[in-house]
């Protein structure tokens, strides 16, 4: 199976970008090689189950199907109807992320098919560049024209957000060399300007899912125990199992992603806990800036040090 893949950071919104790129018939207005489209059988293009029929200016004809389309986390996927390479089984996906720091978009655009004999490899690299690459950049190329606003009423989330804490940040280095520094889960301790005395009780490895990392956070004395630990998504998480604030059912935990547009990083942390409303109201910028963002934005500048 073969998977193709692109990211980037683009510089709008992501309810902006959402708005743009929503519309399954709107190929025309962002792909540059698409001449022409139009939905089969009269459908509205966010009909699930419609087929887009578009010609490019070489004078090609494809058709795609759309298989999922969801408003809330920003995402639709397709496949081939009618292939325009001859590849099999081809699903793909189109995903936009918020990224809160700046209030920008991080989006991904990937597909997974089965290439035939002789061919291993060359439609992978060649719909990562000349498709989803292309595409993508062209797209940031208009929102950098044109600066789009937001539309009227749209929402940053469709109900309640998917985490009492979500909150992300582009990190100026690449995917790989973030998920070293941010891999160790006893490592923190010597990146992070506010904690202290890290280790892991019992001596295991970092690595080891169940561990209980301990440490000070400025005064507070805690201990973490590792839920899981990915190195395909390069993400883990964490419970606090002892902590003087007052909350409970602290779980938490950082995912990364490549922006292949320029060979950085894209960070999600995320965090649950439940607590007083009073307590939220302190606890949740506070954790979200001093303790998230915080993190991303110190192994950024530590990697950035030791390039020098």
């Amino acid at each position: 199976m073969a998977r193709a893949y692109a990211s980037i950071i683009l510089k709008a919104p992501a309810e902006t970008v959402w708005s743009l790129i929503r519309d399954f018939n709107g190929l025309p207005k962002w792909a540059p090689a698409i001449a022409k489209s139009k939905i089969e059988g009269g459908l509205d293009a966010d009909v699930v189950g419609c087929v887009r029929s578009f010609h490019t200016h070489d004078g090609g004809h494809i058709r795609e199907r759309l298989l999922m389309l969801d408003d809330a986390r920003r995402s639709f996927s397709y496949n081939f109807e009618k292939p325009a390479f001859p590849v099999r089984n081809y699903v793909a996906t189109v995903r936009l992320y918020p990224v809160t720091q700046t209030d920008q978009t991080f989006a991904e655009w990937e597909a997974s098919f089965d290439e035939g004999p002789g061919d291993e490899g060359k439609y992978e690299k060649h719909i990562s560049a000349n498709v989803f690459t292309a595409n993508l950049k062209n797209l940031a190329a208009i929102i950098a024209k044109t600066k789009p606003e937001k539309p009227p009423g749209a929402e940053r989330w469709k109900g309640f957000q998917p985490n009492k804490v979500w909150t992300s940040r582009a990190i100026k280095a690449p995917v790989d060399q973030v998920w070293g520094v941010m891999r160790d889960f006893a490592g923190m301790g010597g990146w992070h300007e506010e904690i202290t005395r890290m280790h892991m009780l019992k001596r295991q490895r970092s690595a080891k899912v169940g561990g209980i990392r301990d440490f000070y956070f400025g005064e507070g004395h805690l201990n973490e125990e590792l839920l899981h630990l990915c190195d395909m998504t390069r993400s883990f998480s964490y419970r606090i199992t002892k902590c003087e604030i007052p909350w409970m059912n602290y779980v938490s935990g950082p995912r990364l992603w490549p922006v292949t547009a320029d060979n950085t990083t894209f960070g999600v942390w995320t965090g649950d806990w439940v607590a007083s409303p009073q307590d939220d109201v302190v606890l949740i910028p506070r954790t979200e800036q001093n303790v998230y963002q915080r993190a991303f934005a110190t192994v950024e500048r530590n990697l950035k040090a030791t390039k020098r």
